[in-house]
Protein backbone atom coordinates (compact mmCIF):
# COMPACT_ATOMS: atom_id res chain seq x y z
CA UNK A 1 0.00 0.00 0.00
CA UNK A 2 3.02 2.36 0.42
CA UNK A 3 3.10 2.66 -3.37
CA UNK A 4 -0.21 4.34 -3.96
CA UNK A 5 0.40 7.49 -1.51
CA UNK A 6 1.16 10.34 -2.67
CA UNK A 7 4.62 11.13 -1.71
CA UNK A 8 5.09 13.36 -4.19
CA UNK A 9 5.37 17.13 -3.27
CA UNK A 10 4.24 20.35 -5.66
CA UNK A 11 6.58 23.48 -5.31
CA UNK A 12 5.16 26.81 -6.74
CA UNK A 13 7.07 28.42 -9.09
CA UNK A 14 8.25 31.46 -6.98
CA UNK A 15 9.93 28.56 -4.34
CA UNK A 16 13.40 29.29 -3.93
CA UNK A 17 15.17 26.70 -2.30
CA UNK A 18 18.20 29.05 -1.15
CA UNK A 19 15.41 31.31 -0.03
CA UNK A 20 12.87 29.73 1.59
CA UNK A 21 14.98 26.12 2.99
CA UNK A 22 11.99 24.13 2.83
CA UNK A 23 7.88 24.33 1.99
CA UNK A 24 7.18 24.45 5.90
CA UNK A 25 9.43 28.11 5.88
CA UNK A 26 7.76 28.80 2.15
CA UNK A 27 4.10 28.07 3.94
CA UNK A 28 4.66 29.17 7.50
CA UNK A 29 4.12 26.55 9.24
CA UNK A 30 5.46 23.83 11.59
CA UNK A 31 5.78 20.35 10.38
CA UNK A 32 3.31 19.47 13.74
CA UNK A 33 0.58 21.03 12.01
CA UNK A 34 -2.19 22.28 14.84
CA UNK A 35 0.23 20.12 17.61
CA UNK A 36 2.89 22.91 17.18
CA UNK A 37 -0.22 25.65 17.80
CA UNK A 38 1.27 27.03 21.34
CA UNK A 39 5.12 26.33 20.37
CA UNK A 40 5.71 29.66 21.27
CA UNK A 41 4.90 29.16 24.62
CA UNK A 42 7.48 26.38 24.90
CA UNK A 43 4.04 23.82 24.84
CA UNK A 44 3.80 21.21 22.55
CA UNK A 45 0.60 18.95 22.39
CA UNK A 46 1.31 15.12 22.52
CA UNK A 47 -0.33 11.67 22.96
CA UNK A 48 -0.30 11.18 26.37
CA UNK A 49 -1.30 7.33 28.02
CA UNK A 50 -2.09 7.30 31.25
CA UNK A 51 0.89 5.62 33.41
CA UNK A 52 -1.32 4.01 35.98
CA UNK A 53 -4.95 3.81 37.74
CA UNK A 54 -6.36 7.22 39.26
CA UNK A 55 -9.43 8.76 40.14
CA UNK A 56 -10.57 12.11 38.62
CA UNK A 57 -11.53 14.80 41.45
CA UNK A 58 -14.02 16.08 39.20
CA UNK A 59 -16.43 13.60 38.24
CA UNK A 60 -15.13 11.35 41.60
CA UNK A 61 -14.78 8.23 38.36
CA UNK A 62 -12.20 5.92 37.43
CA UNK A 63 -9.45 5.61 34.88
CA UNK A 64 -7.74 3.24 33.85
CA UNK A 65 -4.39 2.78 33.05
CA UNK A 66 -3.36 3.30 29.07
CA UNK A 67 -6.31 5.72 28.56
CA UNK A 68 -4.99 8.43 26.12
CA UNK A 69 -5.28 11.96 25.78
CA UNK A 70 -4.07 15.05 23.88
CA UNK A 71 -1.98 16.97 26.82
CA UNK A 72 -0.09 19.76 26.68
CA UNK A 73 3.77 19.23 27.29
CA UNK A 74 6.03 21.83 28.88
CA UNK A 75 9.38 21.93 30.53
CA UNK A 76 9.49 22.79 34.48
CA UNK A 77 12.72 21.83 35.51
CA UNK A 78 15.32 19.62 35.50
CA UNK A 79 16.76 16.91 38.29
CA UNK A 80 20.48 17.37 37.85
CA UNK A 81 20.70 17.23 34.06
CA UNK A 82 17.54 15.37 33.40
CA UNK A 83 14.98 17.82 32.63
CA UNK A 84 11.03 17.24 34.08
CA UNK A 85 8.48 17.69 32.35
CA UNK A 86 4.36 18.47 32.90
CA UNK A 87 1.43 17.09 31.45
CA UNK A 88 -1.88 18.83 31.06
CA UNK A 89 -4.43 16.96 29.88
CA UNK A 90 -8.86 17.26 30.16
CA UNK A 91 -11.08 13.75 31.39
CA UNK A 92 -12.72 12.69 28.76
CA UNK A 93 -16.28 12.35 31.73
CA UNK A 94 -16.16 16.30 32.84
CA UNK A 95 -14.50 19.54 32.22
CA UNK A 96 -11.75 19.07 35.09
CA UNK A 97 -8.31 19.25 34.11
CA UNK A 98 -5.40 17.14 35.55
CA UNK A 99 -1.79 17.99 35.41
CA UNK A 100 1.04 15.24 36.16
CA UNK A 101 4.99 15.24 35.93
CA UNK A 102 8.05 13.01 35.88
CA UNK A 103 9.86 11.73 38.88
CA UNK A 104 13.19 11.12 37.59
CA UNK A 105 14.72 10.55 41.33
CA UNK A 106 11.98 7.71 41.07
CA UNK A 107 11.54 6.77 37.55
CA UNK A 108 7.85 7.75 37.98
CA UNK A 109 5.13 9.67 37.45
CA UNK A 110 3.57 11.89 39.86
CA UNK A 111 0.22 13.80 40.18
CA UNK A 112 -0.04 17.23 40.27
CA UNK A 113 -3.90 18.30 40.70
CA UNK A 114 -6.69 17.22 39.25
CA UNK A 115 -6.83 13.35 40.38
CA UNK A 116 -5.61 10.44 42.90
CA UNK A 117 -3.77 7.66 42.51
CA UNK A 118 -4.94 4.40 43.21
CA UNK A 119 -2.74 3.09 45.33
CA UNK A 120 -1.26 -0.52 43.99
CA UNK A 121 2.49 0.01 43.98
CA UNK A 122 4.81 -2.96 45.98
CA UNK A 123 6.24 -1.91 49.20
CA UNK A 124 9.24 -4.06 49.36
CA UNK A 125 10.05 -2.85 52.92
CA UNK A 126 6.83 -3.39 54.30
CA UNK A 127 6.73 -7.16 52.70
CA UNK A 128 10.48 -8.01 54.44
CA UNK A 129 12.29 -8.37 50.88
CA UNK A 130 15.64 -7.61 50.12
CA UNK A 131 16.21 -4.39 49.38
CA UNK A 132 19.26 -2.90 47.17
CA UNK A 133 21.53 -1.10 48.53
CA UNK A 134 21.27 2.51 47.66
CA UNK A 135 24.68 4.04 45.84
CA UNK A 136 25.49 6.94 48.57
CA UNK A 137 25.65 3.66 51.29
CA UNK A 138 27.60 1.58 48.88
CA UNK A 139 29.81 4.53 48.94
CA UNK A 140 29.80 4.94 52.21
CA UNK A 141 30.91 1.06 52.91
CA UNK A 142 33.35 1.14 50.99
CA UNK A 143 35.10 4.73 52.40
CA UNK A 144 34.25 4.57 55.97
CA UNK A 145 35.41 1.20 58.20
CA UNK A 146 33.60 2.11 61.44
CA UNK A 147 30.28 2.64 59.31
CA UNK A 148 31.10 -1.27 58.10
CA UNK A 149 31.97 -2.38 61.25
CA UNK A 150 28.37 -1.13 62.77
CA UNK A 151 26.55 -2.11 59.57
CA UNK A 152 27.90 -6.12 60.17
CA UNK A 153 27.34 -6.03 63.67
CA UNK A 154 23.60 -5.03 62.37
CA UNK A 155 23.74 -7.91 59.90
CA UNK A 156 24.70 -10.49 62.56
CA UNK A 157 21.83 -9.31 64.98
CA UNK A 158 18.95 -9.56 61.72
CA UNK A 159 20.46 -13.42 61.18
CA UNK A 160 20.20 -14.17 64.81
CA UNK A 161 16.30 -13.35 64.64
CA UNK A 162 15.84 -15.22 61.62
CA UNK A 163 17.69 -18.60 62.63
CA UNK A 164 14.18 -20.03 64.01
CA UNK A 165 12.34 -19.13 60.83
CA UNK A 166 14.95 -20.43 59.09
CA UNK A 167 14.90 -23.49 60.54
CA UNK A 168 10.95 -24.40 60.38
CA UNK A 169 11.42 -23.84 56.80
CA UNK A 170 14.09 -25.94 56.36
CA UNK A 171 12.29 -28.94 58.00
CA UNK A 172 8.95 -27.78 56.24
CA UNK A 173 10.87 -28.68 53.27
CA UNK A 174 12.36 -31.80 54.01
CA UNK A 175 9.07 -33.43 54.80
CA UNK A 176 8.25 -33.38 50.84
CA UNK A 177 11.45 -34.18 50.54
CA UNK A 178 10.11 -38.02 48.68
CA UNK A 179 7.71 -36.81 46.72
CA UNK A 180 6.54 -39.95 45.13
CA UNK A 181 5.13 -41.45 48.78
CA UNK A 182 3.54 -37.93 49.19
CA UNK A 183 2.19 -37.92 46.04
CA UNK A 184 0.22 -41.47 46.47
CA UNK A 185 -0.67 -40.73 49.83
CA UNK A 186 -2.14 -37.72 48.28
CA UNK A 187 -4.14 -39.38 45.90
CA UNK A 188 -5.14 -42.55 48.09
CA UNK A 189 -6.46 -39.81 50.02
CA UNK A 190 -8.63 -38.25 47.48
CA UNK A 191 -10.11 -41.24 46.42
CA UNK A 192 -11.25 -42.45 49.67
CA UNK A 193 -13.22 -39.11 49.60
CA UNK A 194 -14.40 -39.07 46.44
CA UNK A 195 -15.67 -42.82 46.91
CA UNK A 196 -17.31 -41.37 50.00
CA UNK A 197 -18.77 -38.60 48.39
CA UNK A 198 -20.17 -40.75 45.22
CA UNK A 199 -22.23 -42.73 47.57
CA UNK A 200 -23.67 -39.59 49.44
CA UNK A 201 -25.01 -38.31 46.10
CA UNK A 202 -26.47 -42.01 45.72
CA UNK A 203 -28.23 -41.69 48.56
CA UNK A 204 -29.47 -37.69 48.13
CA UNK A 205 -30.74 -38.97 44.41
CA UNK A 206 -32.38 -41.70 46.06
CA UNK A 207 -34.19 -39.73 48.59
CA UNK A 208 -34.83 -36.79 46.10
CA UNK A 209 -36.43 -39.04 43.62
CA UNK A 210 -38.60 -41.35 46.79
CA UNK A 211 -39.71 -37.58 47.82
CA UNK A 212 -40.23 -35.97 44.38
CA UNK A 213 -38.04 -33.55 45.61
CA UNK A 214 -36.21 -31.08 43.18
CA UNK A 215 -34.14 -29.22 45.74
CA UNK A 216 -30.42 -29.78 46.79
CA UNK A 217 -29.92 -31.92 50.15
CA UNK A 218 -27.41 -29.74 52.32
CA UNK A 219 -24.71 -32.40 53.71
CA UNK A 220 -25.40 -33.96 56.91
CA UNK A 221 -22.86 -32.19 60.30
CA UNK A 222 -22.81 -33.77 63.67
CA UNK A 223 -25.09 -31.32 65.21
CA UNK A 224 -27.60 -32.83 63.14
CA UNK A 225 -27.04 -35.92 64.00
CA UNK A 226 -27.18 -35.35 67.52
CA UNK A 227 -30.32 -33.17 67.39
CA UNK A 228 -32.16 -36.16 65.25
CA UNK A 229 -31.47 -38.67 68.15
CA UNK A 230 -32.96 -36.49 70.39
CA UNK A 231 -36.22 -36.15 68.76
CA UNK A 232 -38.76 -39.02 68.43
CA UNK A 233 -41.53 -39.94 66.40
CA UNK A 234 -44.68 -41.22 67.25
CA UNK A 235 -47.77 -42.03 65.15
CA UNK A 236 -51.21 -40.59 66.33
CA UNK A 237 -53.18 -44.21 65.47
CA UNK A 238 -53.34 -46.58 62.47
CA UNK A 239 -55.76 -46.97 60.25
CA UNK A 240 -57.42 -49.92 61.92
CA UNK A 241 -57.50 -48.25 65.54
CA UNK A 242 -59.82 -45.10 64.03
CA UNK A 243 -62.30 -47.56 62.21
CA UNK A 244 -62.53 -49.20 65.86
CA UNK A 245 -62.94 -45.83 67.15
CA UNK A 246 -65.34 -45.27 65.15
CA UNK A 247 -67.87 -48.65 65.38
CA UNK A 248 -67.23 -48.49 68.92
CA UNK A 249 -68.94 -44.47 68.93
CA UNK A 250 -72.04 -45.97 66.56
CA UNK A 251 -72.55 -49.20 68.92
CA UNK A 252 -72.72 -46.89 72.11
CA UNK A 253 -74.85 -44.17 70.37
CA UNK A 254 -78.63 -44.55 71.47
CA UNK A 255 -81.29 -45.63 68.78
CA UNK A 256 -83.69 -43.02 69.15
CA UNK A 257 -83.22 -39.62 69.94
CA UNK A 258 -84.53 -37.52 72.84
CA UNK A 259 -86.99 -35.30 72.56
CA UNK A 260 -86.19 -31.72 73.56
CA UNK A 261 -88.28 -29.69 75.89
CA UNK A 262 -89.15 -26.67 74.24
CA UNK A 263 -92.18 -24.47 74.58
CA UNK A 264 -93.13 -21.06 75.26
CA UNK A 265 -93.80 -19.88 79.22
CA UNK A 266 -97.41 -19.79 78.00
CA UNK A 267 -97.45 -23.61 76.92
CA UNK A 268 -95.86 -24.35 80.20
CA UNK A 269 -98.11 -22.08 82.15
CA UNK A 270 -101.23 -24.59 80.17
CA UNK A 271 -99.37 -27.56 80.98
CA UNK A 272 -99.30 -26.84 84.68
CA UNK A 273 -103.08 -26.00 84.83
CA UNK A 274 -103.46 -29.28 83.05
CA UNK A 275 -101.91 -31.10 85.43
CA UNK A 276 -103.93 -29.68 88.62
CA UNK A 277 -107.08 -30.01 87.55
CA UNK A 278 -108.56 -33.23 87.44
CA UNK A 279 -110.63 -34.73 84.59
CA UNK A 280 -114.48 -35.16 85.19
CA UNK A 281 -115.94 -38.81 85.48
CA UNK A 282 -117.75 -39.73 82.19
CA UNK A 283 -116.16 -37.11 80.22
CA UNK A 284 -114.94 -37.75 76.53
CA UNK A 285 -111.58 -38.90 75.68
CA UNK A 286 -112.08 -37.19 72.56
CA UNK A 287 -110.57 -33.43 72.35
CA UNK A 288 -112.93 -31.22 70.62
CA UNK A 289 -110.91 -27.83 70.38
CA UNK A 290 -109.13 -29.04 67.25
CA UNK A 291 -112.18 -28.62 66.12
CA UNK A 292 -112.88 -25.27 67.09
CA UNK A 293 -116.11 -26.39 68.47
CA UNK A 294 -116.66 -26.53 72.98
CA UNK A 295 -119.78 -28.51 74.07
CA UNK A 296 -121.58 -27.32 76.75
CA UNK A 297 -125.04 -28.22 78.82
CA UNK A 298 -127.41 -25.59 78.28
CA UNK A 299 -129.99 -26.10 81.90
CA UNK A 300 -130.19 -22.31 82.47
CA UNK A 301 -131.95 -21.45 79.63
CA UNK A 302 -135.81 -21.72 79.82
CA UNK A 303 -137.24 -23.88 77.18
CA UNK A 304 -134.36 -26.53 76.69
CA UNK A 305 -134.09 -29.78 77.44
CA UNK A 306 -131.45 -31.47 79.44
CA UNK A 307 -130.00 -32.42 76.37
CA UNK A 308 -126.24 -30.93 75.80
CA UNK A 309 -125.93 -28.92 72.75
CA UNK A 310 -123.19 -27.79 70.81
CA UNK A 311 -121.86 -24.56 70.35
CA UNK A 312 -119.39 -23.44 67.31
CA UNK A 313 -116.01 -22.05 68.22
CA UNK A 314 -114.94 -18.65 66.94
CA UNK A 315 -113.62 -18.42 63.12
CA UNK A 316 -110.39 -18.09 64.64
CA UNK A 317 -110.17 -21.74 65.63
CA UNK A 318 -110.89 -23.08 62.15
CA UNK A 319 -107.87 -20.79 60.98
CA UNK A 320 -105.93 -22.56 63.88
CA UNK A 321 -107.21 -25.85 62.04
CA UNK A 322 -105.60 -24.81 58.82
CA UNK A 323 -102.26 -23.62 59.66
CA UNK A 324 -99.44 -25.46 59.68
CA UNK A 325 -97.84 -28.54 62.49
CA UNK A 326 -96.61 -25.58 64.87
CA UNK A 327 -100.15 -24.16 65.51
CA UNK A 328 -101.74 -27.90 65.65
CA UNK A 329 -99.37 -28.51 68.13
CA UNK A 330 -100.19 -25.74 70.23
CA UNK A 331 -103.59 -26.57 70.38
CA UNK A 332 -103.01 -29.86 71.30
CA UNK A 333 -101.85 -28.87 74.55
CA UNK A 334 -105.54 -27.72 75.78
CA UNK A 335 -106.87 -30.00 78.81
CA UNK A 336 -109.99 -31.88 79.31
CA UNK A 337 -109.80 -29.04 82.35
CA UNK A 338 -109.46 -26.03 79.97
CA UNK A 339 -112.75 -27.10 78.34
CA UNK A 340 -114.46 -27.11 81.63
CA UNK A 341 -113.23 -23.43 82.60
CA UNK A 342 -114.44 -22.51 79.23
CA UNK A 343 -117.52 -23.86 79.75
CA UNK A 344 -117.88 -22.62 83.39
CA UNK A 345 -117.72 -18.86 81.86
CA UNK A 346 -120.32 -19.72 79.17
CA UNK A 347 -122.78 -20.51 81.88
CA UNK A 348 -121.82 -17.43 83.72
CA UNK A 349 -123.11 -14.97 80.54
CA UNK A 350 -126.49 -14.21 80.44
CA UNK A 351 -128.51 -15.43 77.73
CA UNK A 352 -129.40 -13.39 75.28
CA UNK A 353 -130.81 -12.58 71.21
CA UNK A 354 -127.12 -12.85 69.94
CA UNK A 355 -126.35 -15.73 71.52
CA UNK A 356 -128.74 -17.62 70.31
CA UNK A 357 -126.86 -17.07 66.45
CA UNK A 358 -123.41 -19.33 67.63
CA UNK A 359 -125.26 -22.18 69.16
CA UNK A 360 -125.49 -24.73 66.54
CA UNK A 361 -128.91 -26.59 65.76
CA UNK A 362 -127.86 -30.51 65.58
CA UNK A 363 -131.55 -31.66 66.41
CA UNK A 364 -131.08 -34.30 63.47
CA UNK A 365 -128.52 -35.90 64.34
CA UNK A 366 -128.90 -35.50 68.52
CA UNK A 367 -129.60 -39.29 68.35
CA UNK A 368 -126.04 -39.61 66.69
CA UNK A 369 -124.26 -37.71 68.86
CA UNK A 370 -126.19 -39.93 71.66
CA UNK A 371 -125.03 -42.80 70.19
CA UNK A 372 -121.56 -41.78 70.33
CA UNK A 373 -121.45 -41.05 73.84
Amino acid sequence: MGERKGVNKYYPPDFDPAKHGSLNKYRNSHPLRERARKLSQGILIIRFEMPYNIWCDGCKNHIGMGVRYNAEKKKVGNYYTTPIYRFRMKCHLCPNHIEMQTDPASCDYVIVSGARRKEERWDVEANEQVVATAHEEKQKLETDPMYRLEHGSKDQGKLQRAIPTLQNIQEAQSAWKDDFALNSRLRQKFREEKKILQEEEKKDLALQSKASLSIPLVRESEEDRHLATLLKYQSLGSYEDKQKQKRSAIAERPWFSVPQATGTKASDTLRKLGLSAKSPAGKSALDLTHLGVVRRKSQDRPGTSTEEEEVVAPPLAEENRLAGDGVAASASLSTPAQTDLASQTADEKPPCDSAASLVADYSDSSSDADAEL
